[in-house]
């Protein structure tokens, strides 16, 4: 079977679509990374990050006792009880996970709809239990963004919708990326989960120490995108 290098035939009109829409996220989010434009999703980029630890200590039977979103793009959850082992990768893990659904969901205008509506719930959840204020109004503005967005689409032949829950799937999934280059690379963290998984768990210290486990995960998960773009 000889080799299609040209790719000719590969993709549809709309899996081109989809795949420059992806990279276009991409691009303007890493530019604007350090600039207040992306703050907002930034800070619901931690919020996804926090509530993944706080559903691993749900599972594995823990008490979560609060999530809190700093405005400087910090975040902890304060849990009692579960395992720990599970509890701290999970944020990373979290994050990758739900940069996946969102990047999935936004294929379809339907399931673009579930995704919103999802978050939506989530926010106003969120709200009634956080901590801190800047959690709180994070939680209103983005209801009130989100609806916003839903209405035009309902009423106008605009849809932005899939294009929002795009590029907040694709800020978590480079979220994990990036944390990890600044804890590793440019050192502009003191810390984060994953050497604080390697602080506490000295036998397995230098494999979580260079993220051989977020790294993988990520690469089965662009698989999985890439298996489910290919049915489309």
């Amino acid at each position: 079977m000889t080799p299609n290098w040209e790719l000719e035939n590969c993709c549809n009109h709309e899996q081109v679509v989809f795949l420059i829409s992806i990279s276009v996220c991409t691009v303007v989010i890493l530019a604007l990374w350090r600039t207040v434009l992306l703050k907002p999703f930034k800070l619901v980029t931690v919020f996804l990050h926090e509530a993944s630890h706080a559903i691993a200590c749900k599972l594995t039977c823990g008490h979560v006792e609060g999530i809190q979103v700093h405005a400087d793009e910090g975040g902890s959850t304060q849990t009692r009880g579960g395992i720990y082992c599970f509890i701290l990768p999970a944020g990373y893990l979290g994050s990758s996970f739900w940069g996946m659904v969102f990047i999935l969901a936004s294929t379809n205008l339907l399931t673009s709809r579930i995704a919103a509506g999802c978050l939506l719930v989530a926010l106003v959840i969120v709200l009634f239990v956080a901590k801190n204020w800047t959690l709180r109004g994070l939680c209103i503005g983005f209801i009130v963004f989100l609806g916003v967005v839903w209405l035009l689409q309902e009423t106008t032949k605009a849809r932005a919708l899939r294009y929002v829950i795009l590029f907040i799937g694709v800020m978590n999934s480079l979220f994990s990326v990036y944390d990890i280059y600044d804890d590793l690379i440019s050192r502009r963290v003191h810390t984060s989960d994953a050497e604080k998984f390697a602080e506490g768990f000295d036998i397995i210290a230098v494999s979580f120490r260079s993220h051989v486990p977020w790294s993988s995960y990520l690469v089965l998960r662009y698989c999985i995108l890439v298996q489910i773009l290919k049915l489309r």
